[in-house]
């Protein structure tokens, strides 16, 4: 079913898709026509990620990036799919510094209409938080393993969850957003069955990207899977196109019929009565 048929998916439609064994497939977009595209392809969910920074602003990593910058991407995302369920990423900082402002952030984002739900990065350290988020009545989908935007503390951008100790504290980051009243989890850069232990722990939906086939559903960031961010690759990214070089080769094309005289053609210009043009002439 196209996405524009679609109605638009709540909490509780996730939770039934985990218990029917219905596979969720999520994609992040950041403009209007990202968004309109992934909504007529029918995706079950578009996550406003704060990989904007990355793919859309040209930023090293996910830390610039701003409320103001997430409200820009948001609004133009609404607009191209104001039927499917948008999530949006609560940026580094809007959400640590105390609870109160994580909830007057996160209401920013969802009072308006603009986010479904948010997103927020971090496991059993910020349970309290996506508890009261909740309880403010906000739906939260939480965001364990990898997380970015706390990156340097955990090593660097690298698999997750390897060691004893590690997969444990990835189990109870799992357990413990899922009791703060979490939605959902996003399961990055972990073992895939790691992630199948996790996935069968939990009630709710498990998200993977770099997670394997076991978690409930899957995402991946638009740039990546349509081959428009060129820096880098990530290993659990499949590319179904290579966009990129098609818009490269398109402007490689324009700007050689420009220089050659080729472009504009006849067919591409206007036209005037030829006896307005005779008088013009006459007067110059």
């Amino acid at each position: 079913m196209k996405g524009i048929d679609k109605k638009k998916l709540l909490p509780d439609n996730y939770l039934e898709m985990k218990q029917e064994g219905k596979k969720i497939a999520m994609v992040t977009a950041y403009t209007y026509y990202q968004a309109m595209a992934a909504q007529e392809a029918g995706v079950d969910i578009i996550l406003v990620g704060d990989s904007l920074g990355m793919v859309e602003l040209g930023y090293d990593s996910t830390i610039p990036v701003t409320m103001e910058d997430m409200m820009i991407h948001l609004k133009a995302v609404r607009r191209g799919s104001p039927n499917i369920h948008v999530a949006a990423d609560m940026p580094f900082l809007s959400f640590s510094v105390s609870t109160e402002k994580a909830i007057e952030n996160a209401g920013a984002f969802y009072q308006k209409g603009l986010a479904d739900s948010v997103k927020i990065e971090g496991g059993a350290e910020y349970a309290g938080i996506i508890n009261s988020i909740c309880k403010a009545g906000i739906p939260v989908c939480a965001h364990i393993g990898l997380t970015p935007q706390t990156s340097a503390l955990l090593g660097g951008l690298k698999v997750q969850g390897k060691t004893l100790d590690a997969a444990k504290k990835l189990i109870d980051d799992a357990i413990a957003v899922q009791e703060a009243g979490a939605f959902m989890v996003v399961v990055e850069a972990v073992p895939a069955a790691l992630a199948a232990i996790i996935t069968k722990k939990l009630s709710i939906p498990t998200i993977g990207i770099g997670g394997g086939i076991s978690c409930d559903g899957q995402v991946l960031v638009f740039h990546d899977m349509v081959g428009l961010y060129k820096r880098f690759t990530p290993k659990f990214v499949k590319v179904y196109a290579n966009v990129y070089d098609i818009i490269e080769k398109a402007i490689e094309e324009y700007v050689k019929d420009v220089k050659e005289g080729n472009f504009p053609e006849e067919k591409h210009s206007f036209t005037m009565k030829k006896e307005i043009i005779d008088e013009l002439n006459g007067i110059i």
